[in-house]
């Protein structure tokens, strides 16, 4: 998915790891608009916590925020850190999200497609 206002590209490649259950490895890979890209191993889906919301913060800063991680990337050098939720600033805005289909395909919502869906608690 392109971010323009961030001049940036993400993808979120999930690879299964189980032919039977809902486990996969998910790779968050971030392209910049010079040379700067950046490939960073998320919290693996352990049982349908797949989905990543995107959001963008103060600062021109990306969001991508999963069930229990959170990640924070720079469009100035493509660096993605871990971060706390608390750490977060609350002011921002749904860019879309990445998730399973009905089909179970996985695939991006833009925020026109779909809203913002919370997280269940488990």
């Amino acid at each position: 998915m392109e971010i323009s206002s961030a001049k940036l590209r993400l993808t979120i490649v999930r690879m299964a790891t189980d032919p039977f259950l809902s486990r996969h490895v998910l790779t968050l890979k971030v392209q910049g608009e010079g040379r700067c890209e950046s490939s960073t191993e998320l919290f693996p889906n352990t049982g349908h916590v797949s989905r990543r919301n995107i959001f963008l913060a103060s600062k021109g800063m990306i969001y991508v925020v999963g069930q229990f991680d959170a990640r924070i990337i720079n469009p100035v050098d493509c660096q993605t850190t871990l971060s706390e939720f608390q750490h977060l600033d609350r002011d921002v805005v749904f860019i879309g999200s990445f998730d399973e289909d009905k089909e179970h395909r996985w695939t991006y919502y833009s925020a026109a497609q779909r809203p913002e869906l919370p997280f269940e608690k488990r």
